[in-house]
């Protein structure tokens, strides 16, 4: 039995009473169970809210949840996908850290003689002196047999 059901089956009880509202203490018993009747109206309005509450809050829940193995997903294949797609159209370049091995990808707007390594805030320069051997260089290379 809810609180309105024990509420309603109290007012019944006092209607079987024959209880006058002109005597004193019929009165206060009558005004009291209005007052009971309208806390527990007012208890299961609380009890609903509260429900619709947690049931937001378990859609925000689960919204958040997809956000975040959207953001922070472990699948690496499906990253370098997502981020070769973002740069089809630049040429990117990829380097390791000297100091702690992370993999860099830049692109040709970085100043490659003052690279700095996200992972590890290391600065360091990228820059290779040319044997004339690799496979940058170009028939018109200046530094080729030097």
């Amino acid at each position: 039995m809810n609180l309105s059901e024990s509420a309603a089956y109290l007012k019944g009880l006092a209607d079987g009473m024959g209880l006058n509202e002109n005597e004193p203490k019929d009165k206060l018993i009558l005004k009291l169970l209005d007052l009971v009747n309208d806390m527990a109206e007012t208890v299961e309005n609380l009890e609903q809210q509260c429900d619709d509450l947690r049931d937001y809050a378990d859609e925000l829940d689960s919204d958040l949840g997809d956000v975040e193995e959207y953001l922070f997903c472990d699948d690496e294949d499906d990253d370098d996908e997502d981020y070769e797609e973002d740069f089809d159209d630049e040429d990117l370049y990829e380097v390791t850290c000297p100091s702690c091995g992370e993999v860099i990808c830049f692109d040709d707007t970085c100043d490659v003689e003052q690279l700095v390594c996200p992972a590890c805030g290391e600065e360091f320069d990228c820059t290779e002196e040319c044997d004339g051997d690799c496979a940058a260089c170009a028939e018109d290379c200046d530094e080729k047999g030097e």
